[in-house]
Parts: C-alpha cells; structure tokens; sequence
C-alpha cells in the first residue's frame, strides 16, 4: 500500500548515503594531504636545508615528467621578422628533451619582452611536447635625434634600442624633445601626398607644439599648431600649381591662416659701375 516502507526499499537509500559519506570522506582526506603539504613546503623553504630538498624534489619530478614523455619536442615561433632565432632560444632556456614541465612561460614571456625587438610574447605549452611562441615586434618607424644623440624609435614612439643605424638611414628623420612621440601622426599627415612627402628630409618639433618641415634639405616650412594639416594640403596644392619650392625661396610661413609668407634669397648686390677717366694726353718733354 501507498505510504508503507519495507526493507527493499530501505537498502538501497542506506547504500546511497554510505557511498556520499565515503565520497565526502575522500575529499576532506585528500584536502587535508595538499594542505599539510603545502604547509610542509612552506615550513621547508624557510631554512636552507629545506630549500635544498624542495629542489631535489621538483628535479626527481621533472626527470619523472621526462620518462613519460613530457619533454620539448617542437618549438613553434610565429611573428619573428627582425628578432634571431638563437635569441630566442636563449630566452626561452629549452631545447629538445628538456622537461617541458621545467620552462616558465611568465618567465619566458619577461625574458622575450626585454629584448629589443620584442613588443609583446605569448607563450604555452602544448603538452606533451611543444612549445608555441607568438611574438609582436616593434615596428620602426623613423630616426629621433635629441640630445645630441640618434636613435630609433617605432610608431608609440618608444625608443628600440639597437647598436647599428645605418640600415635605417632612409627612414624619416624627427628632431627635437617630443618628436618621437609625434612623428606618427606627423607621417600619416605627410603621406596624403606621397610626392611632397617624399622631399621632406628632415622634421623638427618647436616647442612641442608644431613643426618646422625640412624641404629638399635647404627650404622651412613652418606649420601651425593648430590645422597643421589644412596647411599641409595648401602647401601641396601650391606646389603642384605654382611650383613655388623650386623658386629660390628659403623660408614657407604657414602659420598665419589667412596668408602665406615667403622669404627668398636675396639677390647679390651689384658692385657699382667705375667711370672710365680720360687718360690726360702726354707731355712732349
């Protein structure tokens, strides 16, 4: 009858239980050993001796790691262009049959993004024997001198720290306190006309507020602070109708919105004609 309980139905909620308790009884047992073993960690690396048998665990466990198999294998690199490959290698600190377990990929990161080519390094491990490197590398973008000193630097304006400039003498060269801050948003103005831009052999920043523009090495466009822009595209549009660079001018002022102020080379001053005297006639002695 309904509501009645017999002994077949109790057993098996009895068994239930029983299992639960026993599961319940696992997870405490097992909590308490990695408890009790990070606090013996703990407690060891405190003294020198306990460090040292800390160590010599995590080495008999890396060479167990190695006898299953859990050894560098491969290593992948994706987004290398300028950085070389032993380089990093170094960084990483691995090479085949090193325990995979035994490489850090944050000390690996910190390590790939000090070196100077390095923007940004992503590193795993792809168990049971790969590791995957994903690197983004500083872009240079033009020559900063300041200081007294010449240096390379990428679109943020942050310096990359090279020995040799040379094979990057035909990048723009920005001079001045800002202008490596600057100069991207300075070349993404001049390229809207690529012909002119082409001319610019030097950009100096004033006062960190606007630039003077080098033209053909010998001719200063002075640009505004504010719509350098406007009088970029001005100066552009003059060229191409009046050719007014090619003339002998030495200096462009755009800094005024509503004129243009030329200052060209003055012509040599003309010495003064000398009067041919009548050469008196000789004297019969």
């Amino acid at each position: 009858m309904r509501g009645m309980t017999g002994p077949a139905t109790r057993r098996p909620h009895r068994q239930e239980a029983a299992r639960g308790l026993h599961r319940i009884g696992l997870w405490i047992g097992v909590t308490v050993l990695i408890l009790g073993g990070v606090y013996g960690a703990i407690q060891l690396n405190r003294s020198p001796f306990g460090q040292s048998l800390l160590q010599s665990a995590a080495d008999r466990m890396m060479q167990g790691t190695r006898l299953l198999g859990l050894t560098v294998a491969d290593i992948t690199v994706e987004g290398r262009e300028t950085t070389d490959r032993e380089t990093i290698l170094a960084a990483l600190g691995a090479e085949p049959g090193t325990p995979i377990l035994a490489v850090s990929p944050t000390l690996v990161k910190e390590q790939l993004e000090a070196l100077p080519w390095v923007r940004t390094a992503v590193i795993e491990r792809r168990l049971p024997g790969t590791l995957y490197v994903r690197l983004v590398e500083r872009k240079p973008l033009a020559l900063w001198q300041h200081g007294g000193k010449l240096e390379l630097v990428d679109h943020e304006g942050n310096v990359i720290p090279v020995a040799r400039l040379d094979r990057f003498a035909k990048l723009p060269l920005v001079v001045g306190e800002g202008a490596a801050s600057s100069a991207a948003e300075l070349l993404e103005m001049l390229a809207s006309d690529p012909d002119l831009a082409s001319r610019v052999t030097a950009a100096i920043r004033v006062g960190n507020r606007r630039w003077n523009l080098r033209i053909d090495n010998t001719i200063d466009v002075l640009l505004p602070a504010d719509d350098a822009a406007s009088a970029w595209s001005q100066l552009a549009r003059l060229e191409r109708s009046s050719a007014i660079l090619k003339r002998e001018v030495l200096t462009v002022d755009l800094r005024l919105p509503d004129r243009l102020v030329l200052r060209v080379i003055p012509e040599p001053q003309k010495e003064p004609a000398t009067s041919k005297r009548a050469r008196p006639p000789a004297k019969n002695t």
